[in-house]
């Protein structure tokens, strides 16, 4: 059980070495978003620009602008919505080499609340041009993704948990930037689910088959580009299709697929499982996912209504 910021804070440390352009520049959260050791050991490469989102993002793309690789932190909610303007003019429309992390996001975030639950962050970011949108599974992938985004050129989004989650890969796992993972073979139908979801979506195809139903689990952590290549096929061999997210179904991973559904004019029944136009609320994270259905067994039972 680890989360998906901390993979994100030890990735820094595996490549900061390697990479010496690469800069963190965080607004007042170094702890929770975890740039804290990053700091710590290279004090002159840390940039903490204060409770102040828009000017957290203009320093970043001067930065970027100057050849640093600056990984940008915050909440997501707060990173997204309130630097949103910055990061279209100054980041996207400019074609700066800025890495935008926005950490706590989804209603996991729990006690914090709904103004801290990002739940349209992806829809936003997703919308930008020139925007690559990534989320990881678990602790294990945010870790390997870190390389690889310091490594490619332009803007991209990185969206992770507070919450510590089961995890899904192994210290030996090897990440791949634009891939969808097929973590399970199915028979019946398919789940196409993204960041802490996999997981449960997992436990969930687990539940199913004690109900006599086969499902199998994809997991897309790249968002954007979506990973046509490998999501096809599968939309053609699975007519009954679920997609679940800690997000909302509109304009996320449930509006992706169901985009490319329609523009491949397949005719797949597709279920969009995650938060329905609804802002999120205060509890504990495990109360949050039974209440929403986003835990294993919520996911099983909705996808069991559908199957």
């Amino acid at each position: 059980m680890k989360s998906t910021r901390e993979g994100f804070g030890d990735g820094l440390l595996d490549i900061a070495a390697k990479f010496p352009n690469v800069v963190t520049v965080d607004a007042d959260l170094r702890h929770s978003v975890q740039t804290l050791n990053f700091a710590k050991k290279y004090p002159k490469r840390a940039y903490n620009v204060g409770i102040a989102e828009q000017n957290l993002i203009g320093v970043s793309a001067g930065l970027a602008r100057g050849g640093k690789i600056p990984f940008c932190a915050s909440f997501a909610t707060f990173i997204t919505g309130l630097g949103y303007n910055q990061i279209r003019q100054s980041v996207c429309y400019s074609e700066n080499n800025v890495k935008v992390v926005g950490s706590h996001a989804g209603i996991l975030t729990g006690e914090d609340g709904a103004t801290h639950q990002a739940l349209e962050d992806l829809s936003l970011m997703r919308g930008l041009p020139g925007m690559r949108v990534y989320c990881p599974a678990d602790y294990y992938e945010a870790r390997a993704m870190i390389p690889l985004i310091a490594k490619e050129k332009g803007p991209c989004y990185l969206r992770l948990g507070r919450q510590k989650t089961p995890t899904v890969y192994g210290e030996k796992f090897k990440a791949k930037l634009g891939k969808a993972d097929v973590l399970r073979n199915g028979k019946e139908g398919i789940i196409f689910a993204i960041g802490t979801e996999v997981p449960f979506s997992l436990e969930a195809a687990e539940i199913l088959k004690t109900k006599g139903k086969s499902l199998a689990v994809v997991n897309v952590s790249t968002l954007k580009p979506l990973d046509t290549k490998t999501i096809l096929p599968l939309l053609k061999k699975f007519k009954k299709v679920f997609t679940a997210e800690d997000h909302s179904i509109i304009g996320g991973l449930g509006s992706a697929i169901a985009e490319l559904i329609a523009e491949s004019g397949l005719g797949n029944k597709l279920a969009r499982i995650g938060m329905r136009d609804q802002f999120g609320e205060s509890g504990k994270s495990e109360d949050l996912l039974q209440k929403y259905k986003l835990d294993g067994k919520g996911l099983a039972e909705q996808v069991l209504g559908k199957i």
